[in-house]
């Protein structure tokens, strides 16, 4: 969905964005994109608007009365029509562990959804807190093909 530059940070678009927004300082999407680009992702403005409209962002005013984006301090809950896949904020990995972020109160109903699907992936388990799980494969060697597995499940 979004293009990252080759040899540039690891860390994925939505926690890029989250930690933008976290600092309070950018005042509009065209300054969003900018900060974006620098640290590697080819983001368009129709792109982040679709980003801050998924993860929630908010306008406020900032210590020095700019007004500027931000994540709310606890997101809407979702509806009763929200899919699944919507309640996924992010899903990452790194050499031993995948970790899920979802809607505040969502882990649990995702990690079941894993759970279940458990003896035919390459899941060993997982553990679910209010909006975050981390998920255990059966073995660190084949990370790339448990992410990619989550995600097919996840349909995310």
């Amino acid at each position: 969905m979004f293009k990252k530059k080759e040899d540039e940070h690891s860390e994925t678009l939505g926690e890029a964005l989250r930690s933008l927004l976290m600092s309070r300082q950018a005042s509009t999407q065209e300054e969003i994109c900018i900060a974006l680009e620098k640290l590697g992702y080819d983001v368009n403005q129709s792109k982040a608007s679709r980003l801050l409209r998924k993860i929630g962002a908010i306008k406020v005013v900032n210590e020095r009365d700019e007004t500027v984006y931000s994540l709310p301090r606890e997101p809407g809950p979702p509806s009763m029509n929200t899919p699944l896949r919507d309640l996924i904020l992010d899903i990452v990995a790194n050499e031993s562990l995948v970790v899920i972020f979802t809607s505040p109160g969502s882990a649990s109903m995702v990690a079941r959804v894993l759970d279940y699907n458990q003896i035919s992936t390459q899941i060993l388990g997982s553990i679910a807190g209010d909006d975050t799980i981390f998920v255990a494969p059966k073995s660190v060697k084949n990370i790339q093909k448990i992410l990619a597995e989550i995600k097919e499940i996840l349909k995310k």
